[in-house]
């Protein structure tokens, strides 16, 4: 086990933001995080993965543990689904391509959405139409009290709107060291009405698109439209899209002709944030090094030496600016640290 001192956390958030661990360790198996739980006196822990959903303001006055345990195999195939595990720390991205090759469908909405597959569950991603729940089978995950593992399963999750338990009452509570995800052999269910899918489909000529072929629009569109943490440092999504009342939304909607508003359950409306925050001016924008990007109004972004102090206060500018002129709140989706 060997602890490093005053690591340099740059290249370990996407933000880029160079702020120092007092202590670091990566862990690549799950035997060696519960030796570390089981420390006599162990320091404070910090439990870093992939660095793609959270900005740092402050250095990390405890031990960092970087969870970076791979593996990845297909646990069960009865030939129309399979069940597929994927350790904590694989990456995201490859896991989804990777089932793809593995002639496996139910992930080709979520490509290319940055990140390891630990985070997946906590966060519950989503993206064009389809969430990680309407896959997840089950995960594994450490209890840092005992250093007993647990297995979770959907119900047991209590999956949200980019939410579940370990965001609320099992936060901080355990680590999660694998995850297990239900998706087809056959008879694939493609969603392609979502955004602009449809749109970049019928450009390829295609009409009876395969996993494989939403997968590829998918990643064209988040490259023609999404900046590159490895070029321009970014988190994805910084906000969540508010979800409203109706009869708040239908009073906006008079009062804004043009807002957009997606129905939800029990009469609630999901607003796009991106476009509140554009409507506000804050497209293009730019303070210095902390701007938000130029195609996409809800990634905020480091030009290269801002701050996470810098980007939060522009986060609170743009908070402030959507309440004072539509009177709804913005929830971050990242984790201010």
């Amino acid at each position: 086990m060997e602890i490093q001192k005053n690591i340099s956390l740059k290249p370990y958030n996407t933000f880029g933001i160079d702020l120092p661990a007092r202590e670091f360790l990566e862990i690549e198996s799950v035997a060696s995080l519960q030796n570390v739980l089981k420390l006599e006196n162990r320091p404070k822990l910090f439990v870093l993965s992939g660095g793609s959903n959270m900005l740092l303001t402050a250095p990390v006055e405890a031990l960092v543990l970087y969870i970076n345990i791979q593996g990845k195999t297909i646990l069960e195939d009865d030939g129309k689904t399979a069940i597929v595990q994927a350790m904590a720390g694989e990456n995201w991205h490859e896991l989804v391509m990777w089932s793809l090759s593995m002639g496996l469908g139910g992930l080709e909405n979520l490509a290319l959405i940055p990140g390891k597959c630990g985070t997946t569950p906590i966060q519950n991603i989503g993206a064009y139409g389809v969430e990680l729940k309407d896959v997840f089978y089950a995960c594994e995950a450490l209890e840092m009290s005992t250093g007993r593992l647990r297995r979770f399963t959907a119900e047991d999750c209590n999956f949200g709107y980019r939410d579940s338990f370990f965001k609320r009452e099992g936060k901080g509570a355990y680590i999660i060291t694998s995850i297990a995800l239900r998706l087809t052999r056959t008879n694939h269910k493609v969603s392609t009405s979502y955004g602009a899918i449809q749109s970049e489909l019928s450009q390829r000529g295609i009409t009876e698109p395969t996993p494989l072929d939403v997968a590829q629009a998918v990643i064209a569109i988040r490259q023609s439209k999404l900046p590159d943490p490895k070029v321009l440092g970014n988190s994805g999504s910084f906000f969540k899209n508010p979800v409203i009342r109706t009869e708040q939304y239908t009073a906006l909607k008079k009062k804004f002709p043009e807002l957009p508003g997606y129905p939800q359950n029990e009469g609630m409306t999901k607003v796009p944030a991106g476009w509140l925050i554009e409507k506000c001016g804050f497209k293009g924008y730019r303070k210095g090094d902390a701007g938000v990007h130029e195609k996409q109004a809800l990634v905020l972004v480091n030009y290269g030496r801002a701050s996470g102090k810098e980007l939060l206060d522009l986060a609170h500018s743009i908070q402030d600016k959507v309440r004072s002129t539509y009177g709804i709140d913005l929830i971050p989706e990242v984790n201010i640290i």
